[in-house]
């Protein structure tokens, strides 16, 4: 576990620190919180993972419903928390759910327990993954590096060669390309990924046709009474690292594709990667312009009043696979590491 990993894990521990919360009391928790979720399905074991923090089991998922229920929140549809950001709040704190990337075992293994407990949720769809035209990029270099002994790339003009002999050799050194990369622009993750998959034998369509949902399977939840279907775009950029022409057409294309598909209004955008690195003011200000009601990030943080204000730029709470402990994610619902976290600020925009 690397150094990032790490330092969560403290921040989890020191936030469970008795009394703290309750002197923290409810300043911190905000409104409420907008969860984030990628893979839902049963644990594989293996001691290699590097996208590790992007999954968790389906009975996290239900014990996070079970949390939720028990800290007296009610979970709404993304629809009502964005009216009750705007109108300030309710009696009572909420949580509204949101699966990114439209993968298949969200509809497999999410949806049934949604349904049980009757709650909704927002799949936020990339409409290059429904139609087979974009790459899951994070995971093809997941496969290039299980394929391979050694790495040897070339990332921003740096020449980078990384032992992958031992597994754990294999987790530092995915870690490692995955940092550089999403720091890079999109042009040079997809020249790196492109030349990896090439000289490992990784057929990216495949892992495509594999995990996402299709533009069948897409258009059917869309119809379900507890789902709502939001964009993730065409091609899953990071859209502040392109053009303002092509990253408007990312945003708003992504809207019209699903829109064409289901012959409903899409709302909601949930910008890719969604770091400070990928989404910034350019963009929250495209999402206005293309007619979304709210878009959310990756930023972390709880919901307040003030992002009324910022609708467009909406924080969210990550459900991370590599600390899936209930103790963990109740210390998160406190608001008290996002208080940390951004030094006090209620809006990080």
């Amino acid at each position: 576990m690397g150094w990032k990993h790490r330092l969560i894990g403290a921040g989890f521990a020191a936030c469970r620190a008795p009394g703290l919360t309750r002197i923290v009391g409810r300043r911190a928790q905000g409104l409420g919180a907008i969860l984030m979720f990628h893979h839902v399905r049963p644990w594989r074991e293996r001691a290699y993972a590097p996208n590790r923090e992007l999954e968790i089991t389906p009975g996290f998922l239900d014990e996070t419903l079970r949390l939720l229920a028990r800290r007296g929140w009610i979970v709404v549809s993304l629809d009502e928390a964005v009216e009750r950001v705007r109108a300030g709040g309710g009696d009572r704190p909420f949580a509204a759910l949101t699966f990114d990337d439209g993968y298949r075992d969200n509809e497999e293994w999410a949806l049934p327990i949604l349904a049980r407990e009757k709650a909704p949720a927002t799949f936020f769809a990339t409409t290059g993954f429904m139609n087979r035209s974009a790459r899951l990029w994070w995971l093809e270099v997941e496969e290039a590096v299980r394929r391979a002994r050694a790495i040897e790339v070339e990332i921003g003009g740096v020449p980078i060669t990384l032992s992958c002999a031992s597994d754990p050799e294999k987790e530092k050194a995915a870690e490692k390309l995955l940092a550089l990369l999403r720091a890079s622009p999109q042009d040079e993750v997809d020249r790196v990924v492109g030349d990896l998959s090439r000289r490992h034998g990784v057929d990216g369509a495949a892992l495509v046709e594999e995990l996402c949902l299709d533009k069948k399977e897409i258009a059917a939840l869309s119809a379900h009474p507890l789902l709502a279907i939001g964009a993730h775009t065409r091609g899953h950029p990071m859209l502040a690292t392109i053009s303002r022409e092509r990253a408007f057409d990312e945003i708003a294309g992504g809207k019209a594709d699903l829109e064409a598909l289901t012959g409903k209004p899409i709302r909601h955008l949930a910008y890719p990667v969604g770091d400070p690195g990928s989404a910034g003011a350019r963009e929250f200000a495209m999402a206005r312009e293309a007619g979304y009601e709210a878009a959310v990030t990756t930023r972390p943080g709880m919901l307040f009043p003030e992002h009324a204000a910022h609708i467009t730029a909406l924080p969210r709470l990550s459900v991370n696979g590599r600390f899936q402990s209930i103790a963990n994610l109740d210390a998160l619902l406190t608001g008290l590491p996002f208080a940390l976290w951004n030094r006090g600020r209620r809006v990080s925009a």
